[in-house]
């Protein structure tokens, strides 16, 4: 108990500093870098936590390396993480997930022009959100081969339904006065649908989107695990766990946070210019 006062006193210091810059009076175009520095020093506190936990209580690195050691072994190992990466991230998940935004906006406009399509396909739809993953990635996997086209096919199930859901959320989000005041002009189903419920429907599609975008990255690492070639994330941290290069294993998951972060981050720049008069993009 005695050895761990430092870290303990390290994460309350650095606590009560944080709560106190969150808590401030500041001008508002402070506020933006205020939340960044927030969560920079929040970030910071883990892994000073995290390296003086390792020196102190001797942690084998086969159990937790040090923040150093993954550091060091992310640097050195940069070229193979980035063709891992590519492979996995781009060919896999970017692929699946632009692929699976595109079929369920497409499914949404269909399940809105047709009631029968509202009543039967949204319940198969959740059947097979439910699926879990590591049921379908080895079918899928069987299917379409042991490359990326696998690995896209998972992440297409995986996004495809809760982009779908808040699709037709959106699209059913116009009041009945709106709609009205189109059929006043004499605009069809396709031009009210062009004009009016696609644009109220974007802060939906967006918040599909954005929910998706770490569930493509995960979908295509797992989908690996069961079969690959030999590179890509999944398969790097399967064969380094099986050679205990458990510093490889946190360099490849550091890499698979900074491109979710970058990911999330895109699509949420991307929301920001196309639903700036939605007032959750007010200041």
């Amino acid at each position: 108990m005695i050895a761990a006062l430092p870290l303990v006193l390290l994460w309350l210091a650095a606590w009560a500093a944080n709560a106190r810059l969150a808590n401030a009076a500041v001008a508002p175009r402070w506020r933006r870098p205020r939340r960044l520095a927030v969560a920079a020093i929040f970030g910071l506190t883990v892994l000073m936590t995290w390296q003086l936990a390792v020196a102190m209580f001797a942690i084998p690195a086969v159990i937790l390396p040090a923040p150093s050691a993954i550091g060091e072994r992310f640097a050195g190992s940069l070229p193979m993480i980035l063709s891992d990466s590519w492979q996995t991230l781009v060919r896999g998940a970017l692929t699946g997930w632009l692929t699976g935004a595109a079929l369920a906006v497409a499914t949404a406009i269909a399940i809105d022009r047709s009631p029968f399509l509202q009543r039967g396909l949204l319940p198969v739809g959740n059947f097979v959100a439910a699926l879990p993953i590591i049921g379908i990635a080895p079918i899928l996997v069987m299917w379409f081969g042991f490359d990326w086209q696998s690995k896209a096919a998972v992440v297409v199930v995986m996004v495809f339904f809760p982009i779908l859901v808040n699709m037709v959320a959106g699209l059913a989000a116009t009041d009945a006065l709106q709609r009205d005041q189109m059929a006043t002009f004499s605009a069809g189903y396709w031009q009210g649908l062009l004009k009016l419920r696609l644009p109220a429907a974007m802060p939906f599609l967006f918040n599909g989107l954005k929910i998706t975008t770490t569930l493509a990255l995960i979908g295509a690492i797992v989908a690996e695990f069961f079969g690959s070639p030999t590179r890509g994330m999944g398969f790097r941290i399967s064969t380094a766990v099986g050679q205990l290069d458990l510093a490889l294993v946190w360099a490849e998951i550091l890499m698979a946070a900074i491109a979710g972060s970058l990911f999330y981050a895109i699509v949420a720049l991307i929301e920001r210019r196309v639903t700036f008069w939605h007032p959750s993009q007010r200041p």
